[in-house]
């Protein structure tokens, strides 16, 4: 009974995708056509994030591990942990002042009406193809300069192995940091492996908690970077478990 109660719960997700990506669809389209027009796009993009996060029963508690404090006339490359769908919304639910561009799987421009729109608000990565994977950071760089934020998961996708608990990081969010000198935002998100995986048979509605690690500096060499990020968001996950 409770994995059918499951699936109904993630039938509801597609009825809800569906209603908001066509409701929210129109005017992202449209507020998106001029680059001058992107942060008006943005606060509807924003809306569907958080009809998508909040109607599927969702909700988060925001903890800090720092006192920092991020500047809303500062562009960021965001970055965290990856295990859920549900990450996706996190980013722009949490980041009301910053347009953010995503660095997303080529692969889902193929999803009726909903590629429409990804095509508009995402830097697209084929990731068999080296040219496409080279040529994200150009196109970052070109989002960066007009005032977008950059949001990458470094681990590059799931692991279907849900027992790593944290995957190796690739280079592309801090290379992109170092060219661009722009800082990263580390976020550790908890609780969604379990909410809301990848396995469709499981799963459940609850409160996701949202650890703000740090903001790193992008003076620090790459391999720095990369390590200290993966340091901290590691341990934060090994600590909740």
């Amino acid at each position: 009974m409770k994995k059918i109660l499951n699936y109904i719960w993630r039938g509801w997700m597609l009825i809800l995708g569906t209603f908001l990506t066509i409701l929210m669809g129109i005017p992202v389209l449209v507020f998106s056509i001029r680059k001058e027009h992107y942060p008006y796009a943005y606060k509807f993009i924003r809306f569907w994030a958080i009809g998508m996060f909040y109607g599927m029963g969702f909700r988060y508690e925001l903890i800090k591990l720092t006192d920092q404090k991020i500047d809303k006339n500062t562009q960021y490359v965001f970055i965290s942990n990856h295990t859920s769908i549900m990450d996706i919304m996190l980013p722009c639910i949490l980041m009301p002042h910053h347009p953010l561009c995503y660095v997303g799987k080529k692969e889902l421009v193929k999803i009726p009406i909903f590629g429409t729109i990804y095509k508009r608000i995402c830097v697209m990565v084929d990731r068999s193809s080296a040219k496409s994977r080279a040529d994200v950071y150009r196109r970052c760089e070109e989002r960066m300069e007009e005032g977008q934020s950059i949001v990458l998961f470094p681990e590059g996708g799931v692991p279907d192995d849900e027992s790593i608990v944290l995957d190796h990081f690739k280079d592309g969010a801090f290379i992109l940091a170092t060219k661009h000198q722009s800082p990263i935002l580390v976020f550790t998100f908890v609780g969604l492996k379990e909410m809301f995986s990848f396995n469709y048979g499981k799963g459940h509605p609850g409160k996701v908690k949202v650890y703000f690690n740090d903001i790193l500096n992008p003076n620090h060499s790459m391999t720095d970077l990369k390590s200290n990020a993966y340091t901290e968001i590691k341990k934060v996950l090994e600590n909740e478990h």
